[in-house]
Formats: structure tokens, C-alpha cells, sequence
């Protein structure tokens, strides 16, 4: 039996005849990274609040680490909103512990762990500093170590790098990261950034219409899904590329063989696989690559395949 941290059993909304999520069932395993993907609309949001009992369901049910949703314990879950839950007049520091008072951890607890997330997440310098004054990283930073600080077994994070520069989301990221690689947390991941969710998540569901349409490893779902990778070959010989293409063509799996500005370029899924293969039909007609490239699927790809849409239509 899977060692799932969450289980939706058959969830469906409905609101006035109009049916947000239906009958959806997913099962998110402990100490994973699991990422939430749809369009606007889709009902990712909606799915989300009744897995973690922000939303009651039309019918169905939410099991959390083996005790329906109703029964959990105070703190197993912990939210972080899109929007920014902060108080302007506080520091860091006072945040934290009024935080930490509302889910009454103990003093002896609380200070130590304060001070690590400070560090973890580069806020230390500023532990002193009213809220109102730090840039908006750090507000987003800070969004965050108020949403674990009572140490919650599963964290929700809505659209976490929403606005942040590169370096400030690369240290957003480390942090999920050991979550769940050192602490052992099971984390929830909604996100427009495509790459995000590629670099994050252990497996990914994508939902359209209320409904899961797919739920996979991002590596499976770019192998399987989506128009393929792409290979850019030149040969030695360019009076060799129609042999060739006719030699590619008929293979299983090959998209499209297509010459370009004297070049080859070969649309597969999981290219990178079926190159050893594609070489040796080049050494059947006597000449070499002089030049090549790939460029992988990406999890864009599979979305706009899947649903028809970009992530933010």
C-alpha cells in the first residue's frame, strides 16, 4: 500500500450548478515535493483548500497521514499564501514569535528555531528590522518562515516565487528543497514558472475543468508528452541529408524530419534516447555529424499539449 501523506478520495465542488473540481482522486506521498499545475480557472485553488480543510467538499473526502481531514491535529498543515500575510509595524523577529505564540510553541523551542529560520533564509541581517522596510524577497522570504514556524509535517506554497529575482528565488528554492531533503516535509507547490515546477517537484499533476488529466514524474511527462525534443544535426556531406531524412522518417517515435538551411532537424520524443540509433543511420551512408544539438521538451510543452492553453489563460 502507498505511504501517502495526503489522499483525495472522489473530491468534487460544486457551486450553484457549476462543478469546480470533479470526483478528483490523488494520492501526494510523504516527503515529497508535489506540484499543482492548471489554467486559471482550472480549480487547482479550489482542490487545494478541501485537501488541507479550508474548504468543505460537495462530497468525497480528504484522508491526512491515515485520520480524516476533521480529525487532524492543530498545526500538521502549514499555508503559504500568494498574497502577503505580514504585519508592517513588526521585525522579523517579533513576527516570528507572535507566530510562534499563536500556535504555542514553547519558549525553549521557539527561540532556537526562530534564529534558524532567520539564517536559513538569509533574513538574520535583518531579524531587527520593521517589515515595512525590507524589499520584497525578503517580505516573500519572511512570508514564508511565518508558515513553518510551529514545524507543520506538510507545507503549502502558493505561487512562493511570485515577483522575486533570480537570486532571491534560487535561495526560496534551496530551502524547499530541504524541506523536504532534510526535514522530511511533505511539500504542496502551486506556480506559474514552468522551470520551477520542472526543478522542484517529484511529480506533477495538472488539472483542466475540475479534473486531473495527468500525474507524473516531469521527466515522464516531457518524455511522453508534448511536440518532443529536438535534434539539430550537420553532416559532412549536406548532398546526404534527404538519404537521410528517408532513413528517419519511418522511424517509431519520430515526429517530424525536416531539412533547414542545409541542416536536419528531428523531432522525437526522448531524442536523447533514440540518438545512439540515429547515429548509426548516419554511419550507414558513409559520413559524419560535423555539428549537433538538442533541445529537450520542455514542461511548457506539456501543457500547452494537455490543456491547449498557456498556464496563465
Amino acid at each position: 500500500m502507498m505511504d501517502y501523506m495526503i489522499e483525495a478520495q472522489d473530491l468534487t465542488k460544486k457551486y450553484e450548478g457549476l462543478t469546480a473540481v470533479d470526483n478528483l482522486s490523488i494520492g501526494i506521498k510523504k516527503g515529497e515535493v508535489f506540484g499543482f499545475l492548471g489554467p486559471n480557472g482550472a480549480g487547482k485553488t479550489t482542490s487545494i483548500k478541501m485537501m488541507v480543510g479550508l474548504l468543505r467538499p460537495t462530497s468525497g473526502k480528504v484522508i491526512v497521514n491515515g485520520k480524516d481531514i476533521k480529525n487532524i491535529e492543530k498545526g500538521t498543515i502549514g499555508m503559504c499564501p500568494q498574497e502577503l500575510m505580514l504585519w508592517e509595524n513588526l521585525t522579523c523577529k517579533e513576527s516570528l514569535n507572535l507566530m510562534a505564540d499563536m500556535y504555542e510553541v514553547p519558549k525553549n523551542i521557539r527561540d532556537p528555531r526562530v534564529q534558524k529560520l532567520l539564517d536559513d533564509l538569509f533574513l538574520s541581517e535583518k531579524a531587527d528590522t520593521v517589515v515595512s522596510k525590507l524589499s520584497g524577497g525578503m517580505k516573500r522570504r519572511l512570508n514564508l518562515a511565518l508558515a513553518v514556524i510551529h514545524e507543520p509535517e506538510i507545507v503549502v506554497l502558493d505561487e512562493p516565487s511570485e515577483g522575486l529575482d533570480p537570486q532571491s528565488r534560487r535561495v526560496l528554492w534551496n530551502y524547499i528543497r530541504a524541506m523536504r531533503d532534510v526535514e522530511g516535509k511533505t511539500v504542496i507547490l502551486t506556480t506559474h514558472i514552468m522551470d520551477e515546477a520542472d526543478q522542484l517537484s517529484d511529480r506533477i499533476a495538472i488539472i483542466d475543468h475540475g479534473k486531473l488529466i495527468r500525474l507524473d514524474t516531469p521527466a515522464n511527462l516531457k518524455k511522453e508528452i508534448g511536440e518532443g525534443d529536438v535534434v539539430d544535426m550537420k553532416l559532412s556531406d549536406p548532398l546526404k541529408n534527404q538519404d537521410l531524412i528517408q532513413e528517419l522518417t519511418p522511424q517509431e517515435d519520430i515526429i517530424s524530419v525536416v531539412e533547414v538551411k542545409g541542416r536536419i532537424n528531428i523531432r522525437a520524443l526522448n531524442a536523447i534516447g533514440k540518438l545512439p540509433k540515429m547515429m548509426q543511420r548516419v554511419e550507414k551512408l558513409g559520413v559524419v555529424v560535423e555539428d549537433i544539438s538538442v533541445r529537450q521538451n520542455t514542461l511548457e510543452d506539456v501543457f500547452i499539449e494537455l490543456t491547449g492553453t498557456g498556464l496563465r489563460e
